[in-house]
């Protein structure tokens, strides 16, 4: 298989009611920069008719690879679709939610041979105050310690250069519950040449928020807890 120009790593988890649109969006879009790439979207052991729509979707879109797995979380399924051995100079990551656009992915395709790192930092994102909180305090703790070359953390919005995150992703646990905080972290850790560009963030208009009320606090423990235990693991 020849080296890919880029793979789309997409984490997808009941969404029946959005994956058609988010799919087709993305795959035009991308075309249109006339790059060689796949989009694999990694099917978390949905429950509804997101298997059923990715498949019908395959047969239209030779772009499209479905994987179909287990259900173990959106943090894991990341990681699965990160340590991938699939030959690509760049990695991008975006959510199946439809909450960020593929409209704005030029602005970090055409400044990508410059960086390493590239980041959209979620703007107009209306976020209730536990979200906020999380937020802030999972921003705090890469910054002390990891440094502060990121500011948005946990976006699912990222670019990143294969090569150079290569041998760190494989060394992520595969376990750990938000990978792109770390990610972030290795970024600033590592001296990746970092940049972060302003992406609007709409609200999710189809579908429900995967977690809720206080399943959301006890992620974010989970999180914060592996995040800085797994700092004290590097050089």
């Amino acid at each position: 298989m020849s080296k890919l120009d880029l793979k789309i790593v997409m984490p997808v988890y009941n969404e029946e009611l959005n994956i058609e649109k988010v799919i087709v969006d993305w795959i035009t879009e991308l075309r249109k920069l006339k790059i060689s790439f796949q989009l694999f979207a990694y099917n978390d052991g949905s429950k509804d008719a997101t298997r059923e729509k990715l498949e019908q979707l395959k047969l239209k879109h030779s772009e499209l690879i479905a994987i179909h797995k287990e259900n173990s979380g959106h943090g894991p399924t990341l990681l699965t679709g990160y340590q991938d051995r699939t030959p690509t100079e760049w990695i991008f990551q975006v959510d199946s939610d439809d909450e960020m656009s593929p409209e704005y992915f030029h602005l970090l395709w055409n400044e990508r041979k410059n960086y390493d790192f590239l980041i959209g930092y979620r703007t107009n994102r209306h976020s209730p105050l536990p979200r906020k909180i999380i937020s802030f305090i999972s921003r705090f703790t890469v910054t002390l310690l990891y440094g502060g070359s990121v500011y948005d953390v946990n976006s699912p919005y990222r670019l990143f250069k294969a090569e150079f995150f290569d041998k760190l992703i494989t060394k992520i646990p595969s376990d750990t519950f938000a990978p792109n905080v770390i990610l972030s972290g290795l970024a600033s850790h590592y001296h990746a040449r970092c940049k972060s560009f302003d992406i609007p963030h709409s609200d999710r208009k189809l579908g429900e928020v995967s977690i809720k009320k206080w399943k959301l606090l006890k992620a974010a423990m989970k999180s914060f807890y592996q995040t800085i235990l797994y700092r004290f693991t590097l050089d």
